[in-house]
This record gives C-alpha cells, structure tokens and sequence, in this order.
C-alpha cells in the first residue's frame, strides 16, 4: 500500500528521530505579542526545521507578519518561512513583498492562493492584476528568486473547492511543476484518509515530501467550528472524547494532549519522519508531543 520510509538520521547523536516544524500567526496586540514570543523561546531549544508564520490578505496583517519574521531573523537562530497568498495584492505588489523578505534574509515562503476576501464559504475572486492560482504564485516566486524554497499546501479530503480528487491533485502537481519543494497537509484526524491521499499522490509521480499537518486541540468546540469550515472531517469518535468538558479547560487540554500524540506516534510508527504543528500560539501541548517523539531541548535527543 504506502510506501514506508525510514526515519531520518538525527543531525546530533546519530538517532533516528522526526523532524518537525511549527506554525505561528502575527500578534494583534501588545499581550498577544508577548504570549507568542513565550512560545517562541519555549519551542526554539526544540531546533525545529523551520518555523511558518501565516498572512492575511490585508496591510496591517501583511506588516505584522513582516514584522515577526524579521524578528524571529534578528532574535534567534530559526529559520523563519514567510505564508503569502495571491488574496488582494497585484504580481506587482506580491513580487515586492517577497522582494522585502529575500532582502531581510528568508529563503523559504509558503505559497497558498488565501481564502477569499470575504471569508470561506464564499466566492474566490482573482484580483484583475494579481496571480490566479497558487502555482501561478509559485511560478512568480521562483522567476524572482529561484534560491527561495517554496512549500504549498495539500489536502487530504480535498480543497472543498475542487471538483474531485484528481481535480485536486491535478493543482497539487501543477505546483510541483512550477518548483514546490514541499506540501504541508491541511489538519485531519484519521489518518488513513492521510495514507490514501498519500498513494493518490505517488501514483500521479509526485514525489515531494507530504507533510502531515497536525493540530492539538487547545479548544475543541473553536478548533472544530475553524476547521469544518476548511472542509475537514472531525469523526464522532473524536467529539465523545471531549463531551462535558467545555468548563474544565485542565482535562481538556490533557485529551487533547492524548489524541494529538496518539495520532503523531501511529504516523510515526508507520515510517512518516516529519511533521508539521499548527501551534495556535502555545508552546505546551506541542512541547508535550515532541517529547514523547523523543525529541529533547538543545539536542538532548532520545530515540522514541
């Protein structure tokens, strides 16, 4: 069925353990700012492969995310990614906002069409000068700067705006062939419509790596209203777990501390070596993961 492949060597002991990455989004206020780099300095010991921070289509957004990734440059030794969507912007203003992050020093952009501006659930609009699509973006950025890695998105239960699978993969390969480096998964929470996806992939020849995207639970009834709306199945397995526990934010957070690990560790013990963690801006929950990973502070790395 799958292909199962071997974990990678640790670059410290010689140990073969994930790689990971997190995903960060841009503070909108003084206490939000402070509770981000608490997180930052929290995971940063973990040495993650590189850590995303996500955009929104309008100019305070853009800026705000400007201004954490230069920070993150200037304040610690990770490797920043830079989010940047088609969403609102002419090539010409996209084409000088990548310009901007190459000459702060990031390398590495997630490229993603953007939800439309008037938020999921409604009609994408190109803008009359902008880039259509995400392999358009992809295409643009490379022509730019063909130094830039380039990571896109993947989903395992497909856009909710393709019209079917192949239609889907169909734009996933269009991506690789405008120079994706790497796709990051969408969240899901069964695993094997990630495998399925996975085989779909690899017998259309796309090769990239397909990272899972993982996310904890912090708030079930806000994570699952956030992403349904992105077109992923949250199973009625998943719902029981945490039924009865809306005023008891101490439990909740250690089943969703249990399912997310659960869930990384059976991927893991499938031969899947890296993973992707949409943080939401807390360190806990994803520090407790990696861990179990055996993944340590500073290189302090054991075998899981």
């Amino acid at each position: 069925m799958t292909e199962i492949t071997p974990a990678p060597q640790d670059r410290h002991a010689g140990q073969k353990l994930p790689a990971i990455s997190f995903e960060f989004f841009p503070p909108k206020t003084e206490e939000m700012e402070r509770s981000l780099w608490e997180t930052i300095k929290r995971l940063a010991p973990l040495e993650p492969s590189f850590v995303s921070v996500t955009y929104g289509a309008g100019g305070s957004t853009r800026e705000r995310t400007h201004s954490t990734i230069t920070r993150i440059l200037s304040e610690t030794s990770l490797l920043p990614a830079a989010h940047l969507t088609c969403v609102g912007a002419s090539r010409g203003e996209i084409d000088d906002i990548v310009g901007r992050y190459y000459d702060a020093g990031v390398r590495h952009i997630v490229a993603l069409r953007g939800d439309p501006s008037g938020g999921i659930g409604t009609a994408y609009t190109t803008h009359p000068d902008g880039y259509r699509t995400s392999a358009d973006l992809v295409a643009g950025i490379k022509r730019q700067h063909g130094d830039i890695e380039v990571s896109v998105s993947a989903y395992p239960e497909k856009h909710p705006e393709s019209r079917d699978f192949d239609a889907d993969i169909d734009m996933l390969k269009a991506k690789v062939d405008a120079g994706a480096a790497r796709a990051i998964t969408q969240v899901f929470f069964d695993n094997d419509l990630y495998f399925r996806y996975l085989d779909r992939v690899r017998a259309r020849g796309i090769e990239i790596p397909i990272v899972p995207g993982i996310m904890p639970m912090h708030n079930f009834k806000q994570a699952r209203a956030f992403v349904t709306r992105a077109g992923t199945t949250v199973p009625n397995w998943l719902a029981e777990k945490f039924e009865g526990l809306d005023d008891d934010p101490e439990t909740r957070k250690l089943v969703a501390a249990t399912v997310a690990a659960g869930q990384v560790q059976k991927l893991a013990k499938h031969g899947i070596d890296t993973f992707h963690f949409y943080t939401m801006n807390r360190a806990d929950l994803v520090f407790a993961i990696s861990h179990l990973l055996g993944i340590r502070p500073n290189g302090a790395q054991k075998a899981a």
